[in-house]
């Protein structure tokens, strides 16, 4: 493995001069991409999601080039797939055939420069199903294998062990963990505590009981249904209750999927996940 590309500090793409990129952005450099989305998270919080990602994104980064792994990050992709958050104000999201098209395009840019090792963190659980059309199809195109890390996701289950299963039960959704003990963690600055709501349950809409986001319930069933954010939880916050919220929290978190993510990378992104 080349060792040319350790010899930079600089992490992000975006930083690198032109002829920097030609010597480091070698075949066997890894290419983190982060992205998310910008929609309320809460009255507490900022909307910009991708924010946590690219955090977490470069502590990967970091923690692989200990590794002796040569990891640059892209800027992110602030604009998530729309789903069910329209009704945010402020919120701007894209379609998912324009997100479908942007990841596309990505990848050739990429690609067409020998850069085929790429890993995504994802902060935004709209953008799935774009991400599932795009990798499959580059994989299918050019043999590439490219996972996505969704962070909340992974954070959920991680809240239980680090919390035990009933304190994460308190602070688990959206709203409130892990993205506000993540950005108690990350950028404490642009949070507004003061603002902050408790998490908000029950109610109906067209007759039937609200069960969440997107979701209705009856007889005890979940039943996925047209239910715009702003319908269910107008705060924000629906499930965590983001008072149990801490910046330890979100350290410990960060630690565990940056643990995770730089794994990845050196176990399997940096060696191409050869054929078996």
């Amino acid at each position: 493995m080349t060792t040319e590309a350790l010899k930079t500090e600089k992490l992000k793409i975006a930083e690198l001069t032109s002829e920097e990129s030609r010597r480091f952005l070698t075949e066997e450099a890894v290419v983190v991409l982060p992205m998310g989305s910008m929609e309320d998270q809460g009255t507490h919080a900022p909307m910009g999601d991708y924010l946590a990602a690219e955090c977490v994104a470069l502590d990967i980064a970091r923690a692989a080039r200990g590794m002796g792994v040569p990891t640059f990050v892209t800027p992110p992709i602030p604009f998530g797939g729309a789903d069910y958050f329209g009704s945010t104000h402020g919120g701007i999201a894209m379609s998912q055939s324009t997100l479908v098209a942007l990841l596309d395009d990505m990848f050739a840019c990429l690609t067409r420069h020998g850069l085929k090792k790429i890993l995504i963190i994802n902060g935004h659980g709209g953008n799935v199903t774009a991400l599932t059309e795009v990798t499959m199809r580059w994989r299918r195109k050019a043999g590439i294998f490219a996972p996505a890390m969704y962070l909340w996701q992974i954070s959920y289950e991680l809240l239980k062990e680090i919390l035990g299963p009933e304190e994460a039960a308190k602070v688990s959704g959206h709203g409130g963990d892990p993205l506000t003990s993540i950005g108690l963690h990350y950028y404490p600055q642009i949070l507004r505590p003061d603002l902050r709501q408790a998490p908000s349950t029950g109610g109906t809409i067209r007759g039937a009981e609200v069960g969440g986001i997107n979701a209705i319930k009856y007889a005890g069933a979940k039943i996925q249904a047209p239910v715009e954010a702003l319908e269910a939880a107008p705060h924000g916050v629906w499930g965590g209750d983001p008072a149990y919220s801490k910046a330890e929290t979100g350290k410990v978190l960060a630690e565990r999927l940056v643990a995770i993510g730089a794994g990845l990378i050196r176990d399997h992104v940096a060696k191409g996940f050869p054929e078996d």
